[in-house]
């Protein structure tokens, strides 16, 4: 029997299915898994159940409010931090990339070259001089030290510069020729036919700045600035033994990114791969 070109589709749509099936259950079972301890009777945490005998959101409850923290307020200073760094981004990486891609100047070449040279050094090495720096200015323990130093990033540029170098340079000549300006012509005509860029990467950045541990744990130290990712040591500490507590706490926090995945995965993919075929 001869199959034809709809039925070879739909068995090569199956197959990868299939094969995708290991892949998903590698990723799924541990969350699902960090859900069924969230809302597990205490006793049974620690006897070998994977799955609950009982259903009990008790730990939800106490995670928003157990007396000593606030963990509502961390999650809205996480969201506040991450929308700001995820805005400022999009407006400094789109001049920069804008910049590299329409402008002619001495030493282009040469600066973002430099611009990416940044990007192979670790976090690491520049977090402390980050930290002396906003010791010296007086901004420890404030919103500006959580969302200063990440206002641009070389990525975002890099991102937005690739996509712009796919639009055509007569489109940026004939706008000058009608006496169009540079930010003009930015606003008007660059930023809206970027959307997939800049959606990619408002999500990438949003992402990162929200799963920040290492620097909002060194600039805060009240909780009125704390993020939620300290939020989340911080159940473990009230309680050893209350494990649960943690975990729904996790979940809680990896909701913002699960739905960023799910919502926008297809925006995410074009974002990062327009331009990607062009230097």
């Amino acid at each position: 029997m001869r199959i034809t070109t709809i039925q070879r589709n739909r068995l090569q749509n199956f197959g990868r299915f299939v094969m995708n099936i290991p892949l998903m259950l590698v990723i799924l079972v541990p969350l699902l898994y960090t859900v069924s301890i969230s809302v597990m009777p205490a006793d049974e945490i620690y006897s070998n159940h994977i799955f609950p005998t009982s259903v009990n959101f008790v730990n939800y409850i106490q995670a928003f409010v157990n007396p000593y923290y606030n963990f509502l307020r961390m999650i809205l200073n996480s969201f506040i931090v991450s929308t700001v760094v995820m805005l400022g981004q999009m407006v400094t990486c789109s001049l920069a990339a804008f910049a590299f891609s329409f402008l002619e100047f001495r030493g282009k070449k040469l600066l973002f070259i430099s611009v990416l040279a940044t990007m192979m050094v670790p976090g690491e090495v520049t977090i402390i001089a980050n930290y002396l720096t906003m010791a010296q200015w007086g901004w420890l323990d404030s919103y500006r030290a959580l969302i200063f130093p990440y206002l641009t990033s070389a990525m975002g540029i890099f991102l937005l510069r690739q996509y712009y170098l796919t639009f055509a340079k007569e489109l940026y000549e004939a706008a000058k020729l009608d006496g169009c300006s540079n930010l003009r012509f930015l606003l008007s005509i660059v930023l809206p036919l970027s959307r997939p860029a800049l959606g990619a990467l408002g999500a990438y950045v949003f992402l990162n700045t929200w799963n920040q541990y290492m620097w909002p744990l060194l600039v805060t130290n009240s909780s009125s600035y704390r993020t939620v990712q300290i939020g989340i040591s911080m159940l473990y500490d009230v309680d050893a033994q209350s494990l649960g507590l943690m975990m729904a706490g996790v979940v809680i926090v990896i909701v913002p990114s699960l739905s960023i995945f799910v919502f926008m995965n297809k925006q995410l993919i074009n974002g990062l791969m327009a331009g990607a075929v062009k230097g």
